[in-house]
């Protein structure tokens, strides 16, 4: 394996969580990597507590990038990406946790695959970033026509190829689940998403209204369907059959 990974961070008033974070991501089995931290407006400590992390390790592999007006996470991901020196793109949110060896897995299955676009199963985790024994496992392809009905990829599982796809197309939509428009956005290019049927990510779930989630996560996809897809009604109720079951049975 070869190849410096670039990994992307939005970091918005995350100081709860972002160190945690910087630590699974030293830990890597696989040590060609930068982390790209984009300091996207904080009110918090975010900011200091990433550089006296930086400080006390020396860590010269971590780069901030920051932004004083908070512009959403597309922008700042986007931001990341063109800042990037690596070949290969990752991506993990502030309060997600990597298992030590998920680049070293994830990038021997890219090569073997000879792919352009891979994902990971995860774990869901509680607060405190413990597992919680619902692991999420990912189906070996995804092409775009069962994407639409399959939102399984998680943003903190990803990983890209730039040497097999433009920079410029993995720019993200600023929009609501602007991961999820991404993802899409590349298959229907006629790119195949591979999933690599391993636990190595935690995704942390912070205590919140599981009502108020289920409402908005049903908002967010419509809004895909119609806004960024442009599909008729029909098609889109027809694909939002198939991702409400498939979302329910993902937490149950």
């Amino acid at each position: 394996m070869n190849g410096k990974v670039s990994i992307i961070v939005p970091v918005y008033n995350a100081e709860k969580y972002i160190l945690e974070t910087i630590e699974h991501v030293a830990a890597q089995t696989y040590e060609d990597w930068e982390l790209l931290l984009v300091v996207d407006g904080c009110r918090d400590r975010s900011a200091q507590v990433i550089r006296e992390y930086q400080e006390t390790k020396q860590e010269d592999r971590l780069r901030i990038i920051a932004r004083e007006e908070n512009m959403g996470a597309a922008k700042a991901r986007n931001r990341g990406l063109q800042e990037a020196a690596g070949r290969y793109i990752a991506y993990v949110d502030a309060d997600d946790l990597w298992q030590p060896e998920k680049l070293a897995h994830q990038l021997r299955f890219l090569q073997e695959k000879q792919a352009t676009f891979v994902f990971t199963g995860y774990e869901f985790a509680d607060e405190k970033g413990v597992g919680t024994g619902k692991v999420v496992h990912v189906p070996g392809e995804l092409h775009y026509k069962e994407a639409l009905k399959n939102t399984t990829i998680f943003t903190s599982t990803v990983m890209f190829d730039t040497e097999r796809i433009p920079k410029e197309l993995l720019e993200m939509p600023d929009m609501k689940s602007e991961d999820t428009a991404l993802w899409w956005k590349v298959l229907r290019n006629g790119y195949t998403a591979y999933g690599l049927d391993e636990n190595l990510v935690l995704y942390r779930r912070p205590a919140q209204s599981l009502s108020s989630n289920k409402l908005e996560a049903i908002r967010r996809i419509w809004n895909l369907y119609r806004r960024a897809e442009g599909l008729s009604v029909p098609s889109s109720l027809y694909n939002f059959c198939f991702w409400a079951v498939r979302a329910v049975a993902r937490r149950i």
